[in-house]
């Protein structure tokens, strides 16, 4: 019987992080008089300690609005490839076990664990090795199966949209490309709906690699009609024909885990060079993951919080929760896991932004 629960937020921040906090602890105490810990810094805070704070009604007041995690995160603490200093790089070594007796000594009978692919599968795992774990699916690249949207996606598409719409007007005035590099290391989705939304000319995605010559190709077809600037939004993780993905820092080299960015810059130098067009280039970065929530994303991070207590109080551990249609279902964190969520190339959105006049990189 549960009386005690405690949450970790692992991997990158993300806007409704603490919806779901206060979500979890408010169902926890209000409905059942359950006690709840939170866990800091991701996995972090049971690889050392376990580093641990008490969640009450009065510490999750007034968080609803607030980006982050009150608790912190890590996207580098894996337990079972954990980096440890090897002279120049790192070698990885499996100190799981250590997790699991750390969150014996917490004193909670199961575990929420909010994060994305890399989180969820270290919580699969934990599950496995006997800590009761329910998921939550967090990433603002909306890349996790098994539902239909991860909390803090709407967020992160509404920030790039209204960078674009800010650089649409400097563009125009001083007759300019712009490139802008939007997050999205395996997926899209945050490039292509922002470029619908924010009216983009070109949209470069992971899913669909390019020719920088049909690129440029467009972008002379538009000068030729008239159109003086121009507007192209790229995912981190777009690459060309027979290219590869542009790397700031490799995984041996940043602790595991490998660092993408520079193929906005790349795109940029392209155009300017075949193109003879004034070229900048914008790179969002972390813009993307702060700042308030949308009201979408506290409502969703709210109802993941709350469902994530109920399918605790069932015993369904192992389990994810999951937006279905309009409702807030369990699936297991396996299935979630399993495979990426990608755009589809011949689906439905890339149709309708080609159908605009957005070129796609093909």
């Amino acid at each position: 019987m549960i009386k005690s629960i405690a949450i970790l937020t692992g991997g990158g921040d993300c806007p409704g992080l603490n919806a779901v906090i206060r979500g979890v602890v408010r169902a926890a105490i209000i409905k059942r008089g359950w006690s709840v810990v939170g866990i800091q810094d991701g996995f972090d805070g049971l690889i050392h300690g376990p580093q641990t704070i008490p969640l009450d009604l009065d510490s999750v007041r007034g968080i609803l609005q607030r980006g982050g995690t009150i608790l912190g995160t890590s996207n580098r603490g894996n337990p079972f490839r954990y980096p440890v200093p090897e002279g120049e790089t790192f070698k990885m070594v499996d100190i799981s076990q250590r997790v699991v007796d750390n969150f014996r000594k917490a004193g909670a009978d199961a575990l929420v664990v909010a994060g994305g692919d890399g989180t969820l599968k270290i919580a699969r795992r934990l599950n496995d090795m006997g800590v009761p774990v329910v998921g939550v699916p967090k990433t603002i690249d909306n890349d996790l199966c098994g539902t239909d949207v991860t909390f803090g996606y709407n967020t992160a598409v509404g920030v790039v949209t209204e960078a674009l719409d800010r650089l649409h007007t400097t563009a125009e005035s001083h007759h300019r490309a712009i490139v802008v590099e939007v997050m999205g290391r395996d997926a899209g989705w945050i490039a292509l709906e922002s470029g619908i939304a924010g009216s983009a000319d070109v949209i470069l995605l992971p899913e669909i690699p390019f020719h920088i010559e049909q690129v440029c190709k467009h972008i002379d077809q538009r000068r030729q009609d008239g159109r003086r600037f121009h507007i192209v939004v790229v995912a981190e993780g777009a690459v060309p024909v027979g290219g590869h993905k542009v790397v700031q820092a490799t995984a041996g080299q940043n602790c595991g885990t490998e660092r993408l960015g520079g193929i906005g810059h790349q795109v940029a130098e392209a155009i300017q060079r075949r193109q003879g067009i004034e070229t900048r280039t914008v790179v969002l970065g972390h813009l993307q993951r702060g700042g308030t929530p949308s009201a979408f994303d506290r409502i969703l991070g709210s109802r993941f919080g709350v469902k994530a207590v109920e399918l605790l109080e069932r015993g369904e551990f192992g389990k994810m929760v999951a937006l279905v249609g309009r409702e807030v279902l369990a699936t297991e964190i396996d299935l979630a896991v399993a495979t990426m969520n990608r755009v589809d190339p011949q689906g439905n959105l890339v149709h309708t932004a080609e159908a605009l006049g957005i070129m796609v990189g093909r």
